[in-house]
């Protein structure tokens, strides 16, 4: 949806027509946007690299999902 809007965003900026800027929907705008797990959806805790949550990445390393990464232990 960010992408979709930001054109008619820049322009609306430009032109200083804040009116009509506010009634695009809310979510169009990059401030807006959340990082959230891919499994659980879960916006916290997130891990980039992997696009999931910390939780989710602990369990699948317990279970070997993921190649090349285990739980530590010592």
């Amino acid at each position: 949806m960010i992408a979709k809007y930001a054109e008619r965003r820049k322009q609306l900026k430009a032109e200083g027509k804040w009116d009509e800027l506010d009634k695009l929907p809310r979510n169009a705008s990059p401030v807006r946007y959340k990082n959230r797990c891919k499994l659980t959806g879960r916006p916290r805790g997130y891990v980039g690299d992997l696009g999931i949550s910390r939780i989710k990445l602990r369990d699948l390393a317990l279970y070997g999902k993921i190649p090349g990464m285990t739980k530590a232990s010592w």
